[in-house]
Protein backbone atom coordinates (compact mmCIF):
# COMPACT_ATOMS: atom_id res chain seq x y z
CA UNK A 1 0.00 0.00 0.00
CA UNK A 2 3.10 2.32 0.89
CA UNK A 3 4.80 1.64 -2.40
CA UNK A 4 1.90 2.86 -4.11
CA UNK A 5 1.31 5.50 -2.55
CA UNK A 6 4.52 6.83 -2.88
CA UNK A 7 5.00 5.74 -6.86
CA UNK A 8 1.71 7.68 -7.23
CA UNK A 9 3.15 10.90 -5.75
CA UNK A 10 6.67 10.26 -7.89
CA UNK A 11 4.51 10.16 -10.86
CA UNK A 12 2.59 13.50 -9.19
CA UNK A 13 5.69 15.26 -8.50
CA UNK A 14 7.51 15.01 -12.05
CA UNK A 15 4.07 15.51 -13.29
CA UNK A 16 2.84 18.92 -11.54
CA UNK A 17 6.40 20.46 -11.00
CA UNK A 18 6.73 19.84 -15.24
CA UNK A 19 3.79 21.32 -16.23
CA UNK A 20 4.29 25.03 -15.04
CA UNK A 21 8.06 25.52 -17.04
CA UNK A 22 6.85 24.00 -19.98
CA UNK A 23 3.63 26.45 -20.31
CA UNK A 24 6.19 29.13 -19.41
CA UNK A 25 9.00 28.24 -21.55
CA UNK A 26 6.29 27.95 -24.41
CA UNK A 27 5.56 31.31 -23.87
CA UNK A 28 8.37 33.53 -23.33
CA UNK A 29 9.81 31.57 -26.47
CA UNK A 30 6.29 32.92 -28.05
CA UNK A 31 7.03 36.36 -26.77
CA UNK A 32 10.60 36.22 -27.70
CA UNK A 33 10.34 35.37 -30.83
CA UNK A 34 7.75 37.88 -31.21
CA UNK A 35 10.04 40.64 -29.72
CA UNK A 36 12.63 39.60 -32.27
CA UNK A 37 10.74 39.95 -35.39
CA UNK A 38 9.11 43.48 -34.47
CA UNK A 39 12.98 44.74 -33.22
CA UNK A 40 15.64 42.51 -35.09
CA UNK A 41 18.30 45.10 -33.24
CA UNK A 42 17.30 43.80 -30.23
CA UNK A 43 18.17 40.09 -31.39
CA UNK A 44 21.08 39.51 -29.17
CA UNK A 45 19.57 40.60 -25.95
CA UNK A 46 16.33 39.61 -26.12
CA UNK A 47 18.19 36.04 -26.70
CA UNK A 48 19.91 35.94 -23.95
CA UNK A 49 17.38 36.65 -21.72
CA UNK A 50 15.41 34.16 -22.84
CA UNK A 51 17.94 31.60 -22.44
CA UNK A 52 18.49 32.98 -18.85
CA UNK A 53 14.58 32.59 -18.31
CA UNK A 54 14.90 29.14 -19.87
CA UNK A 55 17.33 27.95 -17.16
CA UNK A 56 15.66 29.58 -14.28
CA UNK A 57 12.04 28.02 -14.95
CA UNK A 58 14.21 24.69 -16.10
CA UNK A 59 15.69 24.58 -12.37
CA UNK A 60 11.71 24.22 -11.35
CA UNK A 61 11.23 20.97 -13.35
CA UNK A 62 15.46 19.89 -11.46
CA UNK A 63 13.58 20.62 -7.92
CA UNK A 64 10.37 18.36 -9.02
CA UNK A 65 12.88 15.56 -10.53
CA UNK A 66 15.02 15.73 -6.89
CA UNK A 67 11.74 15.52 -5.08
CA UNK A 68 10.96 12.61 -6.85
CA UNK A 69 14.11 10.71 -6.14
CA UNK A 70 13.96 11.32 -2.52
CA UNK A 71 10.13 9.47 -2.70
CA UNK A 72 11.62 7.08 -4.71
CA UNK A 73 14.06 6.57 -1.78
CA UNK A 74 11.72 5.47 0.64
CA UNK A 75 10.20 2.90 -1.65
Amino acid sequence: MTTGLIAIAVALAIGVSTIGPALGMGNAGGKALEGMSRQPEMMGQLRTNMILAFAFMESLTIYGLVLAFMLMAKM
